[in-house]
This record gives structure tokens, C-alpha cells and sequence, in this order.
């Protein structure tokens, strides 16, 4: 009788699920898509050449002829450098959130699965990393080593592991208390079998929600190095390296800084709204 009424019962509409979604998360995925296209689609978009200079044009303001956005102190366009800056960010920042979150949940889970020692080991790196002012190691890493893309996306994949080792731990602990991680070993399951194919699916969507809370300040920390001048390098972009170079000229050519200082407030904005949204939908323990 239930499965007949359930069958009966219509079905919400797609349009009226999308009309359910808040303004404010509404323009979060907009402006998430508009980022991400821009991001795939960069070297079609851009209108010029990222070093392409023209000095007679320096300094043009918002509107010039050719140049939407003006240009800067070399005569680039700033629209081009901004598109350009979009994709090498947005790499940086998602290449070092898979990262950080491999890593985090693969220690999570091995300390729920051996306990012990090793459980221990993993906590108290846990404890290390979360009072470890990364801000300052970082700088002092990128001075050493020097810079380069690869560094930056593994240094920055370094950042918050400690969160989901930590909800990894717990969560796979509260799986194998629920029985059904014990039943499949007793069928004979190995223990990545019951990791990967039975624990995982069941605590992604609180994975997932904390990869939304880490990406946008994994973007305001490649900014900061950036604008300090230990991020992405010359003749590359990226956004905090715009802001960097445009703080000089903030008084006679405001638009040079404040193009991607806009970009990156409305990117961490959307992303944060996103993420709550994403949480009060898919975390269970909200419900």
C-alpha cells in the first residue's frame, strides 16, 4: 500500500525545485558557472595575448576602445590578464582542495581502521598542522625552494587535511558502530573494499560540504602569497599577483587593482553561500 501511494503521489517539479533555491544561492552557481567557463574556455575568450603590450595605450581607463577593462602600466589589457588569472587560481585552488582532501581522508581512515598507535600518530599531526601558522611556513618554504606551479598546488594541498582527517575519522568510526561495516567483512570484504565501496559513498556528502568550505580560502591564501610576491610568478597571472601589482597604481589607476580584488570577493562569496546551502542540504546531522 505504501509503495502504491508513493507511486501515485506526483512527482516535484524541476521548475519548482529550482524556484525553492534562495537569490543569494541562486547567483552563488551562477557566478560559479561563469568562473568556470571562463576558466575551460580562456585561450577562445581573451581578447588579447597576456604579454601582448601596446605603451602608447598605457593606463587606459575602463572603456577605452579595445580594452573593456583598461589597461595597465605596460599597456596589457586587463581584461585578458583577468581571464587568464581566472583559470590559474581556479586551477591552483581545486588542484590543492583534491589534494588536501585525498590526503586528509586517506589518514582519517587509516586511523579508524588501526586505531592504536596510529590512531594517535594521526591526531596528534592533526593537532600540529591546525596550530601551525601555514601563512608563515609557506613563506618560508616558497623563499627557499622558490617558486613554481607545481609547489604552490602541493603546498597549498597541505592546507586544512587536519579537517577531514579528523571527519573521516569520526565518521568511519560511527560506520563501523552502525553493523553494516561488520557485516560486510564477515562476508569477507577486504578492508579497502569496505573503505572505498561502503564507508566512503556514505560520508562523501559531508566530505563534499567541507571541500566547499576549504576552496575559497585556499583562493584567499594563493592570493596572499601571490600579492607578497611568492606566488604565481611573471610573465604567468593570477589574481592576488594583479592585486599585487596594481596596489602601486591604486590612486591613478584604481581599475588595475580592483578588477580582481572584485573577482576574488564575488568567487570566496559564492562559494561560501554554496557550501552552507550544500550543508543544510546534504549534511545529515543538520536534519
Amino acid at each position: 500500500m505504501t509503495l502504491a501511494l508513493d507511486e501515485t503521489r506526483p512527482r516535484r517539479p524541476v521548475l519548482s525545485r529550482l524556484a525553492a533555491i534562495p537569490a543569494t544561492v541562486g547567483f552563488g552557481f551562477l557566478w560559479l558557472g561563469f568562473m568556470a567557463v571562463c576558466a575551460l574556455f580562456a585561450d577562445l575568450i581573451r581578447p588579447y595575448d597576456i604579454t601582448q603590450m601596446d605603451l602608447m595605450a598605457r593606463l587606459a581607463p575602463p572603456g577605452s576602445p579595445g580594452h573593456w577593462l583598461g589597461t595597465d602600466e605596460l599597456g596589457r589589457d586587463v581584461l585578458s590578464r583577468l581571464i587568464q588569472s581566472i583559470r590559474v587560481s581556479l586551477v591552483i585552488a581545486f588542484g590543492a582542495t583534491i589534494l588536501s582532501a585525498l590526503f586528509g581522508t586517506t589518514l582519517g581512515f587509516l586511523a579508524a581502521q588501526f586505531r592504536g598507535w596510529v590512531e594517535h600518530l594521526v591526531v596528534m599531526l592533526a593537532d600540529f598542522q591546525a596550530a601551525l601558522p601555514f601563512l608563515i611556513m609557506s613563506l618560508a618554504v616558497l623563499a627557499f625552494f622558490g617558486s613554481s606551479m607545481w609547489l604552490l598546488v602541493c603546498l597549498m594541498g597541505f592546507y586544512g587535511w587536519e579537517r577531514y582527517a579528523r571527519i573521516a575519522r569520526g565518521l568511519a568510526i560511527s560506520a563501523g558502530a552502525q553493523g553494516y561495516a561488520a557485516a560486510v567483512v564477515q562476508l569477507g570484504a577486504t578492508p579497502s573494499r569496505v573503505y572505498l565501496r561502503h564507508i566512503l559513498p556514505n560520508v562523501a556528502s559531508t566530505l563534499i560540504v567541507s571541500m566547499t568550505l576549504t576552496f575559497p580560502e585556499i583562493i584567499l591564501m594563493e592570493s596572499g602569497l601571490s600579492f607578497l610576491g611568492l606566488g604565481v610568478q611573471p610573465p604567468e597571472s593570477s589574481l592576488g599577483n594583479m592585486v599585487g601589482f596594481g596596489r602601486e597604481y591604486l590612486t591613478t589607476a584604481p581599475w588595475v587593482m580592483l578588477a580582481p580584488a572584485v573577482v576574488i570577493m564575488l568567487t570566496t562569496l559564492s562559494i561560501s553561500l554554496v557550501g552552507d546551502w550544500l550543508r543544510d542540504r546534504l549534511d545529515p546531522t543538520i536534519r
